[in-house]
């Protein structure tokens, strides 16, 4: 492809100008005199033929004009100085962009990750939580880690491994649960799955109990297990995912019984080509898994 000539010292003063709404100011973040910010911008209208900015008595107020040119050239400034910032120290870094739940990535991966990038130093890991909803190409990922039943449209999946549901209070509360049928007189707290509750009682040996009345919906297990430790109620949530919590005594869980309703999975968009920092990503996170005999199995 032959490109037009690209003014790129005026573009990075307009772009600078626009950000800060002052020449001035553009002027001290480039290093250079207020005049000469002025004379690139100028510059650049002519060779446009718009007038990008208009010139005010305390500073400038951007033009539609400038409005349209603004966002493609902060997104091409960003682009550019991120593929630089991959040769910081003489090393070509890869960006690696994960979403997860943020239940797992606060509970189980954040306290391993430091594992991952002491042996893949040259992989810069870009983490973002959700609460289970993730678009995978609107939001850029090359990973998402999400709870369910590993069938998501246009997506390849790897179980990880299940994280089963069980009740989970303060000490102080659970001292007054000596059976489960203690539990229907408490607040009972759960996620968006209205029938959790329900189902779990039923694996407990109770006949079948409509869904609390008094229960609190979250859309997350992490605030779901900040209230129980307020003493909002009892939490019907994953133990793994807590157990330092439960290591600590902040927790407990009083009795064994556990739901089952899905897993964890890694996902990736089927068109999406795997890099070298996928491909070391995915192995460590699997090797960890089976180090720690969570195991998976082959679906």
């Amino acid at each position: 492809m032959v490109r037009p000539y690209l003014p790129l010292n005026a573009f990075r003063a307009f772009e600078a100008s626009a950000r800060h709404l002052s020449f001035t100011r553009a002027a001290i973040e480039l290093n250079v005199t207020q005049a000469a910010v002025s004379h690139q911008v100028k510059s650049l209208e002519e060779q446009l033929n718009v007038v990008l900015f208009k010139r005010l008595p305390r500073g400038l107020m951007i033009t539609a004009e400038g409005e349209s040119l603004m966002p493609v050239l902060r997104d091409s400034f960003d682009r550019m100085a991120d593929a630089v910032e991959r040769f910081r120290g003489g090393h070509v870094r890869e960006i690696l962009t994960v979403g997860a739940v943020g239940t797992f990535a606060v509970g189980w991966l954040l306290p391993r990750l430091a594992a991952f990038r002491e042996r893949h130093p040259f992989v810069e890991v870009r983490l973002s939580t959700n609460n289970n909803r993730v678009d995978l190409a609107a939001e850029g990922l090359d990973f998402a880690i999400r709870f369910g039943a590993g069938a998501w449209h246009g997506t390849d999946a790897v179980r990880l491994f299940d994280a089963p549901l069980s009740v989970l209070a303060t000490p102080t509360v659970a001292r007054g649960l000596a059976e489960p049928a203690d539990l229907l007189g408490l607040t009972l707290l759960r996620s968006y799955r209205r029938d959790e509750w329900t189902r779990w009682f039923e694996a407990a040996g109770l006949p079948r109990t409509p869904p609390p009345q008094n229960a609190i919906v979250f859309d997350t297990s992490l605030a779901m297990m900040e209230a129980v430790l307020q003493g909002a109620g009892v939490g019907l949530a994953p133990p793994l995912m807590f157990s330092r919590l439960l290591a600590a005594g902040a927790v407990v869980q009083p009795f064994e019984t556990s739901l089952a309703l899905g897993s964890y999975w890694l996902t990736r968009l089927q068109s999406r080509s795997v890099t070298p920092a996928m491909a070391a990503f995915s192995a460590w996170l699997e090797a960890a898994v089976a180090q720690e005999g969570l195991g998976r199995e082959d679906r």
